[in-house]
């Protein structure tokens, strides 16, 4: 056994003498410049305390979510199951096409909620187990004790901002055609009359569009130049290339070509032609909750292709987009309300005060619906509208937070 020791010791000081000092030497030197570095590492603000209230936070808020969701998928199921029936649903389809996104939508869209039932609850438990007087006690401020609640909801903010503008918006769109084929069993595929500028000067109109065949009846091209007629294009049918590499392809079949110069005019007519006009089947069909389906990058180059096209059918888009930066910021509102109302023990429990953090919390998803419609149905600027509450419950949050120390 001792000489099992040795002979490993020997490999171990062979080892080391191997080892390029001169590679160390530098790798520590280089460390030693990186020392400073160390200031700015935001963990050594979490102290013990911290990391205890973040886990009970976030614990809390999943597990809210995990048993309300739980319920509504089962009140879910229950109101569809005969639809499911009726339209011959597959298990597999209902499973990962409809709950698989019926799930992260909701809890998504509901997290402000969640967010404040899950700092009354476990703040209200900390509070009742003279937890959070004992931190007071020991010297800590109310202000130091936000800190880890307002590290919770910036985490939580950041995930639901992540999941709705660029995880959610895919699955909606998955979730919508497994409604129209399975539940609905109808999905707007036709319109008519469709009038829209395709690009500086030219406007297009479609006397009938079926989505299904991507072709339209009808078809005109108007081209202007200072409020001048220069061209003419009329099609009996025309229809979108999918499967050609570039965007913008049609086909326009028994078409006319006028071309207008002075008192002269050009006349060409053909059978079939490739052309590329700005639009697309998606700036043809608009269907209930379309802007869902969006991510906020998609959202934004749609507004700015409708703006320039002159199309006042964007103000849904645009409160969509404003919304889902607006809800997030609704963590740290709902956070601080439930903070400020559940920190304090009391005589007789938290009844009262939980039934104002609920009227508060209801009312601000409440105002945040009604806001939403006033921005599409009347005048209100779609950014205002979706800041309105986050303005208004934020001067409550503050009012709160004030009084509460006290």
């Amino acid at each position: 056994m001792k000489e099992k020791l040795i002979e490993i010791r020997d490999k171990a000081r062979q080892r080391w003498e191997q080892l390029p000092w001169e590679r160390l030497a530098f790798l520590k030197a280089f460390g030693k410049r990186l020392a400073f570095l160390k200031k700015y590492n935001p963990l050594k603000y979490i102290q013990l305390m911290d990391w205890y209230i973040i886990k009970k936070f976030i614990g809390t808020y999943i597990y809210s979510i995990a048993l309300i969701i739980s319920i509504s998928i089962v009140f879910d199921v229950n109101e569809n199951l005969a639809k499911f029936t009726t339209y011959h649903a597959p298990l597999r389809a209902i499973v990962f096409d409809y709950y698989m996104n019926f799930v992260p939508y909701f809890a998504n869209l509901f997290s402000p909620l969640f967010v404040f039932i899950a700092v009354i609850f476990f703040t209200s438990k900390l509070a009742g187990n003279s937890e959070i007087i004992a931190m007071l006690a020991c010297g800590m401020s109310f202000k130091r004790l936000m800190r880890p609640y307002i590290i919770s909801a910036a985490l939580i903010a950041a995930l639901n901002f992540y999941l709705g503008a660029y995880v959610i918006p895919k699955g909606t769109v998955v979730r919508h055609d497994f409604e129209s084929l399975y539940k609905n069993n109808k999905k707007n595929t036709t319109a008519s009359n469709i009038q829209l500028m395709v690009d500086k000067g030219t406007v297009a109109y479609i006397s009938q569009y079926d989505d299904i065949r991507k072709t339209g009846y009808g078809f005109s091209l108007y081209k202007f130049e200072k409020k001048k007629l220069v061209s003419h294009m009329t099609a009996s049918v025309i229809q979108y290339d999918t499967i050609s590499d570039s965007r913008y392809h049609w086909k326009a079949r028994s078409y006319k070509i006028r071309e207008l110069k002075g008192m002269r005019e050009k006349i060409t007519s053909g059978s079939e032609i490739d052309t590329l006009i700005q639009m697309e089947p998606m700036d043809l069909i608009f269907s209930k909750g379309q802007q869902e389906t969006f991510t906020s990058p998609e959202l934004l180059r749609y507004i700015s292709k409708q703006q320039e096209r002159g199309s006042s059918n964007v103000v849904q888009y645009e409160v969509e987009y404003h919304k889902r930066i607006a809800t997030s910021f609704a963590s740290f509102i709902l956070t601080i309300i439930g903070v400020s109302l559940s920190s304090r023990k009391r005589k007789g429990g938290m009844g009262m005060y939980l039934g104002i953090g609920l009227a508060l919390s209801f009312s601000y998803i409440l105002l945040q619906t009604v806001s939403s419609t006033f921005a599409i149905n009347a005048d209100t600027p779609p950014m205002l509208a979706a800041w309105i509450p986050n303005i208004l419950y934020a001067i409550i949050a503050y009012f709160c937070y004030r009084q509460a120390p006290n």
